[in-house]
């Protein structure tokens, strides 16, 4: 698995669309923080890039790469080598380079500039929206073999995540407005990535007082030690299950 895996890894990381990404998220990490004389105003901004740009260029770049190295993998499968094996290995070489391009170009800033718990929330955070996306692109992929097709439906959940289900969190508190849904705010947060990365970072930020009840609830769940390692423990998951269900559905397909 580990000549599989140095294989993907050095296959994209050559790739120019990856490494134009990493300069671009170097480049607006730097100017974020450069212009800004307050470094949390520079985390805010940072945090609109990872809930926005960086899940779709995960979840794109994912797709394609997988369906461009389709005939790499009906390779290995014709090889002494499991389904396992063929799967994790372009995982996780997907993955590794993704996440690296991820901490060189915020990481890297945000450590060096604020190198407080704020910056470090945001950068685990983040990175774990990078793996998150590249698991359900995975996922999407083994579904169909059209390519379209698979990335369509990646878009789809992106889209649903990203835009979508806040849209309709907020329209259901709206209409439920009279009734206390301060504790059904934490459970809509946790069936989100996004929300889940968003609020870690906000509560740092300590701007839960412009949030009103919600952010107070917010505030001692989330700033306790207990509620930050929920938080992580679903992040991961929002990995892990998305791996698993793929795994599964590409053990028993035919290639």
């Amino acid at each position: 698995m580990k000549k599989t895996i140095k294989y993907v890894v050095y296959d994209i990381i050559r790739n120019r669309f990856v490494i134009g990404y990493t300069i671009l998220l170097l480049l607006l990490s730097i100017s974020f923080f450069w212009f800004e004389s307050d470094p949390n105003k520079g985390l805010l901004s940072l945090l609109n890039i990872i809930l926005m740009v960086i899940p779709l260029v995960s979840v794109i770049f994912s797709t394609i790469h997988f369906y461009n190295s389709y005939e790499f993998i009906e390779l290995l499968s014709a090889q002494p080598m499991s389904r396992r094996t063929i799967y994790f290995s372009q995982f996780l070489g997907l993955c590794f380079s993704l996440g690296m391009a991820f901490l060189i170009g915020v990481g890297l800033p945000t450590l060096i500039f604020d190198g407080s718990m704020r910056g470090l929330t945001l950068v685990s955070g983040g990175l774990l929206i990078t793996l998150t996306f590249v698991a359900i692109a995975f996922l999407a992929s083994v579904i169909t073999k059209d390519k379209a097709k698979a990335i369509g439906v990646a878009l789809a959940v992106w889209f649903y995540l990203c835009i979508l289900y806040d849209g309709m969190v907020l329209m259901v508190l709206v209409n439920m407005a009279d009734y206390p849904m301060e504790k059904a705010s934490l459970l809509f947060s946790a069936l989100n990535p996004m929300d889940l990365a968003r609020i870690l970072v906000l509560m740092q930020l300590d701007v839960s007082a412009l949030m009103g009840i919600t952010g107070a609830v917010f505030q001692n769940f989330f700033s306790s030690t207990w509620g930050v390692f929920i938080s992580f423990v679903l992040l991961l998951l929002w990995v892990l299950t998305p791996v698993f269900f793929g795994y599964r559905i590409f053990s028993k397909k035919d290639l």
